[in-house]
């Protein structure tokens, strides 16, 4: 059964005549009577009786309703395709990492709602690896997070480098490692360690490395947001090894220190993601455009 054999026993039937349906369906007579014939026989009852005012058979008039139903389902779904193409998206949704939400995404924000107002835009800062998986599950539109190549190796993501950054190490401004200019592996590993918990990117990056380096990671407690790890370090011997963008805060505070790692050095990579087929639809092309111009990292204390 095919939407044009609908069309035609429903221009027909709304008609009486062969010849007006075919008028209405800018097609020629003999086209509407091979769509119905070959309807009736895909259903192996008449439709219609072929009197001089065409009339519905019984099978015809149970079949109507449910062709109007199936007709107009397909007009409102083919009507939101045209819209959604044309940029007239009710929504947009974006999964974040706290950091970039907190400092980097407020001016694409404002400069998006300003070009498209009448997209709700909705944001939710989460860890890498779950804003990923909410991006693979159709739940966001888009996603900046710390990159990771088994989530996002997909022929249908697209993934756009924003910037690179380094981890540093954050402890309290009494703490022994505040005094230290650059922070050694050798003494870094003396201390317990605050982390991101499980879904986030750094979680990920500390894992490995200290794996790397042979040894036992001593991880006292898992956060999820920076005021946290800046109220939680502050109060102890702890340390905590985040990103540059997630220490912004943290420089201007008199109570923390921030301090460079020593070889070996670790750093992200900060990467917008979407889909292919997301990126057909003008309101997430263009805020993937103003993300591209204006998410810029900030200067680099660790070089000044």
């Amino acid at each position: 059964m095919r939407l044009e054999q609908l069309e035609a026993f429903l221009a027909v039937a709304e008609t009486g005549s062969f010849q007006h349906a075919a008028h209405k369906c800018g097609v020629t007579q003999s086209t509407i009577s091979r769509q119905v014939q070959a309807l009736e026989a895909k259903l192996g009852i008449p439709l219609l009786h072929r009197t001089a005012k065409v009339k519905l058979t019984l099978g015809g008039n149970c079949l109507l309703p449910h062709a109007r139903k199936i007709c107009q389902e397909w007009c409102s779904a083919n009507r939101e395709i045209h819209d959604l193409l044309a940029g007239k998206q009710p929504e947009l949704c974006v999964a974040v990492i706290h950091s970039v939400c907190a400092y980097y995404l407020p001016p694409v924000l404002q400069r998006f709602t300003r070009d498209y107002p009448q997209v709700q835009l909705r944001v939710t800062a989460l860890g890498s690896d779950r804003s990923l998986k909410v991006l693979r599950d159709g739940l966001v539109d888009v996603a900046i997070v710390m990159q990771n190549r088994f989530l996002t190796a997909s022929s249908e993501m697209i993934v756009d480098h924003l910037y690179e950054e380094s981890i540093a190490v954050l402890v309290g401004v009494d703490h022994p490692l505040a005094k230290l200019t650059t922070v050694p592996w050798s003494e870094l590993l003396q201390y317990p360690q605050v982390m991101f918990k499980d879904g986030y990117g750094m979680q990920r990056l500390v894992q490995e490395q200290f794996h790397n380096l042979g040894v036992e990671l001593n991880a006292v407690l898992e956060l999820n947001t920076l005021d946290a790890f800046r109220g939680t370090i502050r109060q102890g011997d702890w340390v905590a090894m985040l990103p540059e963008s997630a220490l912004v805060d943290a420089y201007s505070d008199p109570t923390l220190a921030v301090r460079p790692l020593g070889d070996p050095t670790l750093r992200r990579q900060v990467v917008l993601v979407t889909t292919q087929d997301r990126l057909q639809i003008p309101p997430i092309q263009h805020f993937r455009q103003l993300v591209g111009e204006l998410v810029k990292p900030k200067a680099n204390h660790l070089a000044s």
